[in-house]
């Protein structure tokens, strides 16, 4: 493409990555536009969820792991009494319980429990290995295995709205070490409050000191493209 013509592309992408894709996906559509093959995302979101995807260009794909050991933030949203195999609103619904007793001070004692360092389990669906195959491929064949816990730090979580229902639904800010899974904390959460629970909404708003505010659509990486000032929003390797 002519805009890459004499430069060499190396260094970040702030991404906002969009609904219904998967991180690959998105490494995928911008191999075709930049015409490049060494691309590499610091860190996957799942399909459902939406936000930061940090993007590695070139040579700039050798600091890939230095990003993925970041802090990330997330804006994030639980339903309270309803349980999934994928512990979100897109999984197989296990188990439902109305719960419409629930109060704020249930809710910030619940949150101030998980602040601090706090201990996971990877959830089946995750491409965390068990003896070379990833997780999810093998729940996706009805299969369960035991998986280690894991240290994880939340530096905070926030409420952000609570809407009363029979299942009702939290809004909350979290920021958090790498490595936290937050479709195990929605359901944690849950479980600490003496209900099922499972996530419905997830954007990451940050990873490290990249921001959504700064992010690109894919779209408007298109348009970066066509008006020839891709460079101007490429992050070089000296600011990572």
């Amino acid at each position: 493409m002519s805009f890459t013509k004499g430069k060499e592309i190396c260094g970040l992408l702030n991404i906002n990555k969009p609904k219904g894709l998967t991180s690959h996906d998105v490494i995928v559509k911008l191999r075709q536009l930049l015409k490049i093959r060494k691309i590499g995302h610091t860190g996957t979101l799942d399909p459902q969820a939406t936000g930061v995807l940090m993007i590695c260009l070139g040579k700039a794909t050798k600091f890939a792991s230095l990003l993925s050991s970041k802090d990330k933030e997330y804006t994030a949203g639980i339903k309270i009494g309803i349980t999934t195999d994928t512990q979100d609103v897109w999984g197989i619904i296990l188990k439902k319980e109305e719960c419409s007793n629930l109060n704020m001070k249930q809710i910030k004692k619940a949150f101030l429990h998980f602040t601090g360092e706090i201990s996971q389990v990877p959830p089946m669906y995750s491409a965390v290995k068990y003896k070379g195959k990833r997780l999810y491929e093998l729940a996706r064949k009805g299969l369960t295995v035991e998986r280690t816990p894991r240290k994880v730090s939340i530096n905070f979580i926030e409420r952000i709205s609570y809407k009363e229902d029979i299942y009702p639904e939290i809004i909350f800010k979290v920021s958090c070490s790498s490595g936290t899974y937050i479709r195990t904390l929605c359901e944690d959460i849950g479980k600490y409050l003496g209900y099922g629970a499972c996530m419905f909404s997830l954007v990451r708003t940050r990873v490290g000191l990249y921001s959504l505010e700064d992010s690109l659509t894919l779209e408007e990486l298109v348009e970066v493209i066509k008006k020839d000032v891709f460079f101007k929003h490429l992050i070089p390797m000296d600011k990572i």
